[in-house]
């Protein structure tokens, strides 16, 4: 891509995003349904002004990654914790019942051969934790005791989702699956996840003492940054999905984070958690993630190209139509596997639907293989785009008719 024309998309691709998510929000619709469709109305699918080019892509990453470094300095560890196993069921229940179905419906119902199928299964475990957790922040839900446990289930949702992945891109390049290579990376993901945290903290303590002596501003901003990037790219060489280095970075600088490190002999050093530094950070991030966060979800609408799905195929709209059921059933079924109340089960089903770019992830990578062909790959685009547009609407509607009762 030209220069000239790197400038010309980004403009648009933020002009779009503002003016459709001031709309939607006017109209009291969520606004990230208002930036999906403005990737929807300037990608191939109608202007085809924009293309999902890689630049592009890199950028949306960027917001991701940020989006999840402020997830993660909301998120209160001791609240989720004191939710004990539920994050751990529903990220259990909502991965493997939509990969049961998915395949069985692949195999048995269609016929599909046995690494197709598991590729359309792998696609509906999906949850992408950036578009569920933009939904409840506009809804002004992030803090309720259903969201910490959604947005638990997601992560491990994504982790387990990458595990999948490895096992499915391996199968498809090599034709087999090496347990002992899926042992390492799970136990990589695994410490990378328990690790990241702590020695983030350490830093984010180094970065707010060298603060208070910076001779220029910026250094906290410049070296928060820095870390994010960092642990994204750790996350990375682990095997992990890069927006966790963005969420473990997100914990280290939360005013909710501590802990202490035993030195023996009873003594110990305590690292606490400084609201101070959470609130200068908090204050300076928020114009780089308003800008940068809407780019990731107008470029899942510019990756849906609904061009390219032949709406005339009978076989497109039955296939569809049962992965559609059951992507909505299995994630709705695991809110209810869990001691809540119904409002809260609801909410938390609802809440875990949307598959978004983790979906397309699949998605590509199958069609990009050879493994699913043009009409099984617009099949699973119709499920992905249908399950990332409609929980906004249906949770809106249901905070609203909860709130009536």
């Amino acid at each position: 891509m030209e220069l000239h024309q790197f400038f010309l998309f980004l403009a648009i691709i933020l002009v779009a995003a503002r003016l459709l998510s001031e709309t939607a929000a006017r109209l009291g619709v969520p606004s990230v349904i208002g930036e999906l469709v403005a990737g929807l109305l300037i990608g191939p699918s109608l202007l085809g002004w924009v293309s999902p080019d890689t630049i592009m892509k890199l950028l949306a990453e960027i917001g991701i990654i940020l989006l999840l470094f402020e997830v993660g300095m909301d998120t209160d560890l001791s609240r989720l914790a004191r939710s004990g196993s539920k994050p751990v069921v529903v990220a259990l229940v909502g991965f493997s019942l939509p990969f049961v179905l998915g395949y069985g419906i692949s195999t048995w119902v269609f016929g599909l051969p046995e690494l197709t199928a598991l590729f359309m299964g792998g696609t509906l475990t999906a949850t992408s934790i950036g578009i569920t957790v933009r939904v409840l922040d506009d809804l002004g839900k992030r803090q309720t005791d259903e969201a910490q446990i959604v947005i638990g289930a997601a992560v491990l949702d994504d982790i387990l989702g990458v595990l999948v992945l490895a096992i499915l891109y391996q199968f498809a390049v090599e034709q087999q699956v090496s347990v002992k290579a899926v042992g390492e990376v799970g136990l990589y993901i695994l410490l990378f996840m328990v690790l990241a945290p702590l020695v983030a903290k350490l830093a984010s303590i180094l970065i707010e003492h060298f603060d208070q002596h910076a001779a220029t501003p910026g250094l906290l901003l410049t070296m928060a940054l820095s870390l994010i990037l960092l642990f994204s790219w750790l996350a990375h060489a682990v095997g992990a999905p890069e927006i966790m280095g963005g969420f473990a970075a997100g914990l280290a600088f939360s005013q909710h984070f501590g802990f202490r490190l035993w030195m023996g002999k009873g003594a110990a050093l305590v690292f606490k958690p400084s609201p101070k530094l959470a609130h200068r950070l908090e204050e300076q991030m928020r114009p780089l993630i308003h800008t940068f966060s809407p780019m990731f979800f107008v470029m899942v609408g510019v990756s849906l190209n609904l061009k390219a799905v032949n709406w005339s195929s009978s076989f497109i709209w039955e296939l569809a139509a049962l992965l559609l059921l059951v992507a909505f059933l299995g994630k709705l079924a695991a809110g209810f596997c869990i001691r809540e109340s119904r409002h809260n089960q609801m909410a938390i089903g609802l809440s875990m639907i949307p598959r978004g770019e983790v979906g397309l992830i699949f998605a590509q990578l199958g069609f990009s293989q050879g493994i699913l062909n043009g009409e099984l790959y617009a099949a699973l685009l119709i499920v992905i785009a249908l399950t990332t547009m409609s929980p906004p609407f249906l949770l809106k509607w249901f905070y609203g008719w909860s709130r009536m009762e």
